[in-house]
């Protein structure tokens, strides 16, 4: 039906008779001579039609944008002065001699071109119609290319791609499960997986030794710009590995990716201890691209009157930190009332700011409600640590540590861009030596990453003392985004159980475990892997601002898909069949 795709054609074809199929991407009639631009997924290319071709020319009078077109014609130059630089096709065009209609077009709901600014609902709504967009055709290549890349790496180093179960069994594992009734068992349920954690493990014990997965995975969480209900993750596990070389596998595999589709040199990966990127940033994955750094100044606060910061910098549970902003000092009230809110949706009481009008003027140089309360050698003190400069404004953070951890780690990346500090390009990093747990709200503790991570410690040392244990673990993270975790897991039953029992599971990990227990007892090497969001690597890889954008058929902020109407009631007789009745909650 076609001998060249639209996007193929240049100079190389020029006097080639070609046929072309595609849609009508644009139509424009001047002085009794018709031009459609033609897309398809390759590209778009101008076909002209002239009276002098009768019966083609009533044709292409009558068609209309998003008319699907079989064209043939001859590529010839366009005239002097009307190329189109801006086009890949912009040197030719195709003198249309043949015109045939496959099918017609109603008006489309939006525009399909790089102008639109259909809302998001619209565009989900008639998501195919959003798909024929070139934008989203090059995001989707992009993603393709992508998974090409990694799959060839992987397997260039020894990874064999396994499938793993989509049905399987509810676990804890942070989000809530997606529960699928079974029909053929009365009263029980499959989940679908959140990952493949324990079936890579479980091949790991088989003996594959290098697996890998572009795995389907599935978590009912409250969504955000860079979460979808289902998504796609790069799943790897190795046998016989230790940190360094897991990391150094990714590296790789990261840097090939960029270096294939973007071109981009990604350079050396630093390593961040998990202690210091939230001492320096409040945030444990931390944007490079951006400058500001936390001081603590707590040391600077604990002798001071003023208790909002004295307080905290006693209580070992407590932080007191400054962020020195460069030029922040031309921010306004109102420009700070928004911070000092903003930073309240993070637990954050309130926000002190000094402002450093004159340095060199002391106290009388400086502007803060603040300054009342603090020793005039103590400010200074500040000032110094922090390196202020004439025309900077400094924020303060006090309280519980993981308050101002949260609320200043937001703050720098929110300071970062009002004041245009956040440099262009990629900054990634590894953060590593994590934390095994935190303290959870029943005064158990929680898993910072999962349960079947591997302690840098003893059982013994583990129950002794399990929020000093430290994790084998390390975290991928690029510009802000955390795009992977991994570690090494465990692999014996003793520190299996040592980690449930520390974690006040042990009953519960044993019977949702019991077959995990029992593979450890039968040789299970030593092993370890990561996953990355592959979602979220061609976001940023394409310069997206949401993961929905390089999806094919994304979900809502609410979870739902609004072309199919999805999630959608069930007549009776399946609920039946299924053995479930719907108990809907009414309000009132």
């Amino acid at each position: 039906m076609r001998s060249h795709y639209c996007g193929e054609l240049s100079a190389a074809q020029i006097g080639a008779a070609v046929a072309l199929t595609g849609w009508v991407h644009r139509r424009r009639d001047h002085g009794g001579v018709i031009f459609l631009d033609v897309r398809d997924r390759t590209g778009i290319v101008q076909v002209v039609y002239d009276p002098d071709s009768e019966e083609s020319f009533k044709i292409a009078d009558r068609v209309r944008s998003e008319y699907v077109l079989r064209i043939a014609g001859r590529v010839r130059r366009r005239q002097e002065g009307a190329e189109n630089p801006n086009m890949a096709t912009g040197e030719i065009e195709v003198l249309g001699a043949e015109l045939e209609v496959l099918n017609q077009s109603q008006t489309p709901p939006f525009g399909l071109d790089e102008y639109s600014d259909a809302g998001e609902d619209v565009r989900l709504r008639h998501r195919y119609l959003d798909l024929r967009r070139p934008e989203m055709q090059e995001r989707l290549r992009i993603r393709a290319r992508a998974a090409s890349v990694v799959r060839r790496y992987l397997e260039e180093q020894g990874y064999w791609e396994v499938e793993t179960p989509t049905l399987s069994r509810s676990t804890p594992e942070g989000a809530r499960d997606y529960l699928v009734p079974s029909r053929t068992h009365p009263g029980q349920f499959f989940a679908l997986p959140q990952s493949p954690q324990i079936y890579k493990q479980l091949l790991m014990m088989s003996g594959l030794d290098r697996y890998y997965q572009l795995a389907r995975c599935y978590r009912d969480e409250d969504l955000r710009h860079d979460r979808q209900p289902e998504f796609t993750q790069i799943d790897i596990e190795a046998s016989f590995v230790s940190e360094q070389d897991v990391m150094a596998l990714t590296e790789g595999m990261i840097k090939r990716l960029f270096q294939e589709v973007r071109g981009i040199d990604l350079g050396d990966f630093p390593v961040l201890s998990w202690a210091e990127a939230m001492r320096r940033f409040g945030s444990d994955k931390p944007d490079l691209r951006n400058p500001l750094q936390l001081a603590d100044i707590a040391d600077l606060m604990a002798g001071v009157e003023f208790k909002v910061f004295s307080g905290p910098a006693k209580d070992q549970q407590g932080r007191v930190v400054a962020l020195n902003a460069p030029g922040g000092g031309r921010l306004s009230r109102k420009a700070i009332d928004d911070l000092t809110e903003f930073v309240g949706r993070y637990g954050a009481k309130g926000l002190a700011y000094i402002k450093v009008n004159d340095r060199a003027g002391g106290l009388a140089g400086l502007q803060s409600p603040i300054l009342k309360f603090l020793p005039e050698r103590t400010v200074q003190e500040v000032l110094a640590r922090v390196g202020a400069q004439n025309g900077d404004i400094i924020f303060f953070g006090a309280g519980k540590a993981g308050v101002v951890n949260d609320s200043m780690g937001a703050l720098r990346n929110e300071l970062g861009q009002v004041l245009g500090l956040v440099r262009d390009g990629f900054a990634p990093l590894w953060v590593v030596d994590w934390p095994l747990f935190e303290a959870a709200p029943n005064g158990s503790v929680a898993a910072v990453h999962h349960q079947f991570t591997r302690p840098k410690c003893s059982p013994e040392a583990l129950l002794a003392a399990p929020l000093e244990a430290k994790a084998a673990a390390y975290d991928l993270v690029l510009n802000g985004y955390e795009l992977g975790g991994g570690s090494l897991r465990i692999h014996t039953a003793e520190m299996q159980k040592a980690v449930f029992a520390a974690m006040n599971i042990a009953n519960e990990g044993t019977v949702k475990f019991g077959f995990l227990l029992d593979a450890l007892r039968y040789g299970c090497p030593p092993h370890g892997g990561i996953a990355l969001g592959f979602d979220r690597l061609v976001m940023l890889l394409v310069g997206a601002g949401a993961i929905r954008d390089v999806i094919a058929f994304p979900k809502t902020q609410t979870a739902a898909c609004p072309m199919l109407a999805a999630p959608a009631e069930v007549d009776e007789q399946q609920l039946r069949e299924l053995h479930l009745r719907t108990r809907l909650q009414t309000t009132g």
